[in-house]
């Protein structure tokens, strides 16, 4: 069969569209918008407003309610970054939707092509084996051994048997067997398409790490209100009922500024940022929650084929008893296609040997017509494949020696003799493959043909990204489905120090607390099944330790799910493995879970350099707003208008917090820190800010709220009014607040130079400026113009307060060594 030719697979695509479920409408911008002000200090705020500019008109006065507009203007320019973030973030994560999308080995032109499954029409030809999700719906044809679990559309949990000429429909999921699917309906006309409506309401979820942030907001928002509502009172009681609307204003912009309200934005940008740069090095994060997870991995559980190795199977001997019989049962106890390169690496292999000596896969499949076949299973770990050679079936099989030689017909001298060299070929890390056939369909009494040995030469890059493991306190365990002394082979030749060995056989003999000693002394499991595989991880998972396992076929499923990480293989795992991983492998490469977890360590670090940031921040500014208030009620302190002189404005508040936070904070999501793997794992318990974080806030915070105050004392001693006075302390705030990105930066080790944080660096300063020289903004941030000798004054104490801030930050880390 040819399948359809590409052109027209092409005019069917544009006619029906692309094969995935109708997409749910997004917001649109004016809700996004309005979701911006769904906060309760937001809501008091404009309450506030309203009831300010109320009075305005109500009492006619002259001009304009300045600090009113002020703030509303400050609240949509907020609103406006809260909508770009949230784009930014979405944007992310749909191209991270597109990489981990499903493939499909389809029939085009006559060649198997590797394709989106998005781009299936009706009329392809798909070809499925057991792990695959059925694409779309269509009928079966050339079925050998297919079971179905049909769970997602009948809710019935025991799989079905499916033979050619039979429907089967999309979402379900191929168990066992292949075949290949002739697609009949495909997106919004499929069996999964007439399920979009119940399907479309489900959003994502937050993930623990954004939970925890927002936990620790509300602790704090706790005190915060109650300062500010401490203030306000006494403010009202102070000044009067006329300008009750101005305290509660400035009572409820100081729990703006204190409150993080933008953090959970910022986190979310940020891990998006994050987990868009893995993918760029090949692992795509399928589930945020995954980030936190990553950076506290202590162990990973690593398959050997294809991930430790090239996956790059070639056949550098066959042992053969009959060299032409044993080239035959390479041909026919594989299902791989050799001209498009679909199928399992080692099939391929044996199929391009065998086309090497001789022995064209068609030809001799040709040939043979086949009767029956058992699919490779790890649980009886052989193949058959029963075709008619003349009037009678033939078997040929390929599988484990242990299992083939044991049931041939041998001497006990013969078999000994076989297993000792299956055992030699092993140990000089050869995959060794047996080969064997009998009269008709049977599978005992065989007649050993040979052994085939195949060499997968571990990739170039795994002994180093090994090596970073170690050296960043994570245990590296292979478990493989291979021959124990290979596995040992591999193990030396990659950094993994093993001189001992636990099989299949012998995990089945021990009890769990043997298994659990085991653990201690046990880097590399062979001849493992995949529910032994789960057992492991538990055990690891009693023991404390945060577990990342790698996992490609159906059966890997359990394990995958269970494990802290699961981590699919993108080019030769199956779909429900894809589905259940929190990692996809585009590469399949070791070296890329390494990095993967180096990733996920930096977003966590650069987290907490945005939390020491706005938290160090925000501690100024509550303490300087505090403080000056009480030393404003209890001197009776005024301004030339005769209201209570309060350090700063409640625009000025707002201004500080919602414009010169929220991109310096952003920046901080591009930082580089070469020192995150010579540290151990983070323990997954781990405060969000642990202690050495705690005392840079605490210091930091308090050195700028004493400058502040002290800028607030001196400018009206050198010969200027209030108004100068609360300016130069906005301005140096703002810039102040600007330059504290730099120390809350640095920890043990000091990140790389990061031009972005530079970037919004400069650009706050310029904003600043800016704000001052522009006759509208002057105003509006109450008189923030200023002559350039306070200029001076505020860059000068800005750069003082950045110059106590890296003191602090090298105390605090030199002491928490």
């Amino acid at each position: 069969m040819q399948g359809l030719s590409a052109s027209d697979a092409a005019t069917r695509l544009r006619e029906h569209g692309p094969n995935r479920l109708p997409d749910a409408a997004p917001d649109p911008l004016w809700r996004r918008f309005a979701r911006q002000f769904q906060s309760p200090l937001i809501y008091i705020l404009l309450f506030a407003l309203a009831f300010d500019a109320g009075l305005w008109l109500v009492e006619g006065a002259e001009g304009w309610p300045i600090e009113a507009l002020a703030i509303a203007v400050i609240l949509l320019l907020n609103a406006a970054l809260g909508v770009w973030q949230e784009q930014r973030s979405e944007a992310a994560l749909a191209r991270l939707r597109e990489l981990a999308g499903a493939q499909s080995w389809v029939l085009r032109d006559g060649v198997l092509t590797r394709i989106a499954s998005t781009e299936l029409v009706p009329g392809d030809r798909v070809r499925l084996e057991a792990g695959d999700r059925v694409p779309a719906d269509g009928v079966l044809d050339d079925a050998h051994g297919v079971m179905l679990d049909e769970s997602v559309l009948t809710g019935e949990s025991v799989p079905v048997d499916r033979a050619s000429g039979e429907p089967a429909m999309s979402g379900t999921l191929v168990v066992r067997g292949r075949t290949f699917l002739d697609v009949t309906a495909t997106g919004p006309a499929s069996a999964m398409g007439r399920l979009a409506a119940l399907l479309g309401g489900i959003r994502a979820g937050t993930t623990p790490l954004e939970r925890r942030v927002d936990a620790l907001g509300r602790r704090i928002a706790v005190w915060v209100l109650a300062l500010a509502a401490v203030l306000g009172v006494a403010g009202v009681a102070a000044e009067g009922w006329p300008r009750a609307p101005e305290m509660v204003i400035f009572a409820v912009a100081l729990a703006v500024a204190a409150v993080p309200e933008g953090l959970p934005a910022v986190l979310t940008v940020a891990l998006a940022l994050g987990v868009e740069r893995m993918a760029r090095h090949r692992a795509v994060v399928r589930r945020l929650a995954a980030v936190e997870a990553l950076g506290s991995v202590t162990v990973i559980c690593t398959d050997k084929t294809g991930t430790l190795t090239e996956n790059r199977m070639d056949v550098r001997a066959l042992d053969a008893v009959d060299t032409r019989r044993a080239l035959t049962a390479m041909v026919l106890a594989s299902d791989a296609d050799l001209a498009t390169g679909a199928g399992d690496p080692l099939d391929l292999g044996l199929l391009r040997f065998a086309a090497a000596a001789g022995h064209d896969p068609a030809t001799v499949r040709a040939a043979h017509p086949p009767v029956s076949e058992r699919p490779f299973d790890s649980a009886w770990k052989f193949a058959r494949a029963s075709v008619r050679d003349g009037s009678a079936p033939v078997s040929y099989l390929k599988g484990a020696p242990e299992v083939l030689i044991a049931q041939s017909v041998l001497t006990d001298d013969a078999r000994a003799s076989w297993l000792e060299k299956a055992e030699a070929y092993a140990r000089e890390g050869h995959r060794v493959i047996a080969l064997a056939t009998a009269r008709g369909e049977a599978e005992t009494d065989l007649t050993l043909l040979g052994l085939a040995l195949l060499w997968d030469p571990p990739r170039a890059e795994v002994p180093g990204a090994v090596q970073t493991a170690q050296a960043a306190g994570i245990r590296v365990v292979m478990i493989t489905g291979d021959h124990p002394a290979t596995a040992l082979a591999v193990a030396a030749r990659i950094g993994i120090p093993a001189v001992r060995v636990l099989t299949g056989e012998d995990l089945d003999r021990l009890e769990s607390g043997g298994l659990a000693a085991a653990q201690h002394d046990v880097q590399v499991f062979a001849r493992v099944r995949p529910e032994q595989k789960l057992a492991i991880i538990e055990v690891l998972q009693r023991r404390g330790e945060i577990v990342a396992m790698t996992g490609d076929g159906v059966n890997d499923a359990p394990a995958l799910k269970r494990a802290d990480i699961g981590v699919a293989m993108g080019q030769r795992g199956s779909d429900v493995t894809r589905e259940v991983a929190d990692l996809v492998l585009l590469d399949d490469n070791f070296a890329t879970i390494v990095g993967a977890v180096e990733e996920g360590r930096s977003i966590y670090e650069n987290i907490q350099k945005f939390l020491r940031f706005l938290f160090s921040t925000n501690l100024s500014e509550v303490l300087l707003i505090a403080l000056g208030a009480l030393a404003a009620f209890a001197w009776d302190l005024r301004d030339g208008e005769g209201a209570l002189l309060l350090p700063l404005t409640a625009a000025q508040i707002l201004w500080i917090n919602l414009v010169t936070d929220g991109v310096p904070a952003l920046a901080l999501a591009f930082d580089r820190t070469p020192g995150v793997m010579q540290q151990p794992p983070r323990p997954p318990q781990a405060p969000l800010l642990d202690r050495p974080s705690m005392r840079f806030v605490a210091g930091a915070g308090s050195l700028k709220a004493l400058l502040a105050l002290g800028l607030l004392w001196l400018v009206p001693r050198l010969g200027h009014d209030v108004d100068a006075a609360r300016a130069v302390a906005f301005h140096f705030m703002a810039i102040g607040q600007l330059l504290l990105t730099y120390p809350a930066r640095h920890t043990w080790t000091h990140p790389l130079p990061n031009r972005y944080l530079h970037a919004a660096v400069g650009l706050g300063v310029l904003i600043q400026l800016a704000a001052a020289w522009l006759p509208l903004t002057s105003q509006l941030l109450g008189h923030a113009s200023l002559p350039l000798p306070l200029w001076a004054l505020v860059f000068g104490a800005a750069i003082a307060s950045w110059a106590c801030a890296e003191g602090v930050a090298r105390l605090v880390w030199q002491q928490a060594r």
